[in-house]
């Protein structure tokens, strides 16, 4: 046999791989006495095609895999593909408006048929690219649509996992609906994730603003960065140790513009050295406000709508108006009154969506969330103890960050791509968590309630499905062989 004078990688590998993964050699073994090796390929997302990073991350856990396959280890690398809920739905709405159509022409149903259409398209590209890659995962292996492409988080299979998880997680306690302040990108329509929003430093202004007393005797002076919430006002705070103020204590201020009054309190988390040392209290307008107004019980006044315009907890002369324009609006009236005091330039943090760009909104809405305590005290215990390690071991200090400071879990979103929220409502609005809509209707009834039940518009996030995958890819609610042999994975 002649040999080639100079190595082909193009010929050579297009040859080998498709009679490697014909033979076999990438599943698992079913001689359960081996030692187990398994990997789950952090899901990529059909949003188009494979990176750098893709590559380089894969041939990492090639290497791996394939070295303990040669080891004789029972080796199990799990791929799967995810639906990456509003990153999808942005790559198709983008497509959508460049053939001058919205999803909302479409409606739902339709618009979702087209999302799956993209995906069987970036789908099987992304896998043709990992074969490509040479990357000898076990196709196979949990593989709901039989396309030899391993689990897709949307797949029959797997959205019964995530329905049964929801449901179990309800039925415990950690998962409940409630009305919070979460991260609301007015373009898009939803809550977004920290994650998802980019807070860096802009050339902005602060405004000091005049607030009366009540009594007529004197007044006090805030600075604030977002005058149009003003209109939501529902407190003025000062520090419990700033004696400037102590003696306005419990008196009560009037709030320009709006013919309201509110009181004058005291709060540690004021800072007597920022601005006047007299801060406006927002709870449906600012994360901070909102635990201050929690601990105080004031009042929750939302002055906008959910696409950024002021609605009609405001006064009449603001209302309909975008956020900006109320701003103005609100600044030419306080300086006409006289009680504009101040403007001055100001460095400040500005959060904008990482998906639109927008200014994002904290908004008051209602939301499904996931109770976090435990679970992060669970998680935190699993490192402390050694059960968990992290390599480079410096991310165990950022692992441990996030747990300690974590709040309760956004999971909703309104979006249509992604699973669907498993909880149906009657007329007179109790909620039904179930499995399936003939499960709710049982609940329903047993309740006496014989009305129609209007399913829940929300979508779970797209982390809620992908942080299941290590244990439902491997059969998960059923008590499989595969989970006892590769749960924990060994490596992720």
């Amino acid at each position: 046999m002649e040999l080639e004078k100079s190595f082909d990688p193009r010929a050579i590998e297009s040859r080998w791989y498709p009679i490697w993964e014909s033979r076999g050699y990438f599943a698992h073994s079913a001689d359960r006495s081996k030692p187990a090796f398994c990997i789950q390929l952090p899901p990529p997302n059909v949003t188009g095609t494979l990176h750098m990073g893709h590559a380089f991350q894969q041939t990492l856990m090639d290497a791996l895999v394939r070295y303990h396959r040669m080891r004789g280890d029972n080796t199990n690398w799990v791929a799967g593909t995810d639906h990456a809920g509003i990153a999808t739905q942005i790559v198709v709405e983008r497509q959508l408006q460049a053939e001058g159509r919205s999803r909302d022409e479409l409606g739902r149903k339709e618009f979702v048929e087209r999302v799956w259409e993209w995906k069987q398209e970036s789908g099987s590209t992304i896998t043709r690219q990992m074969r490509r890659l040479g990357t000898s995962c076990n196709w196979n292996y949990a593989d709901a649509e039989r396309q030899n492409a391993g689990y897709f988080t949307m797949d029959p299979r797997m959205s019964r996992a995530v329905a049964e998880v929801f449901v179990r997680l309800y039925e415990d306690g950690l998962v409940y609906r409630g009305k919070r302040l979460v991260n609301w990108d007015p373009v898009l329509g939803t809550a977004v994730s920290d994650l998802e929003v980019d807070s860096e430093e802009e050339d902005g202004n602060i405004w000091e603003i005049r607030y009366p007393l009540e009594d007529g005797n004197g007044s006090v002076v805030v600075a604030t960065t977002r005058p149009e919430t003003m209109l939501g006002d529902t407190a003025v705070a000062v520090n419990p140790r700033d004696e400037r103020y102590a003696a306005l204590v419990g008196k009560n201020v009037s709030l320009p513009l709006t013919g309201r009054t509110i009181p004058v309190m005291a709060d540690e988390y004021v800072d007597p050295a920022f601005g006047t040392g007299c801060v406006k209290i927002t709870p449906a307008h600012d994360f901070n406000d909102w635990q201050i107004g929690r601990r105080h019980g004031l009042a929750q006044i939302n002055i906008l709508t959910l696409t950024a315009t002021i609605n009609d907890n405001a006064p009449r002369a603001y209302r309909g108006l975008d956020r900006f324009e109320a701003r103005k609006r609100v600044l030419a009236d306080l300086k006409t009154q006289g009680l504009l005091v101040s403007e001055k330039p100001y460095k400040l943090r500005v959060p904008r969506s990482g998906r639109t760009g927008v200014i994002v909104e904290p908004m008051l809405t209602d939301q499904w969330f996931v109770k976090m305590e435990g679970l992060a005290r669970s998680g935190l215990d699993a490192v402390a103890n050694g059960r968990v390690r992290f390599y480079p071991d410096h991310w165990t200090t950022t692992y441990n960050h996030w747990l300690e400071g974590i709040q309760d879990w956004c999971i909703s979103r309104q979006l249509w791509w992604g699973h669907q929220i498993p909880a149906w409502y009657d007329d007179a609005g109790n909620v039904y968590v179930a499995r399936s809509e003939g499960e709710a209707r049982e609940q329903a009834t047993a309740k006496g309630v014989s009305g129609a039940l209007r399913r829940d518009e929300d979508v779970l996030d797209t982390w809620f499905s992908s942080a299941l995958v290590p244990f439902t890819s491997l059969g998960w609610p059923e008590g499989t062989q595969d989970l006892e042999t590769f749960l924990p994975s060994t490596v992720l």
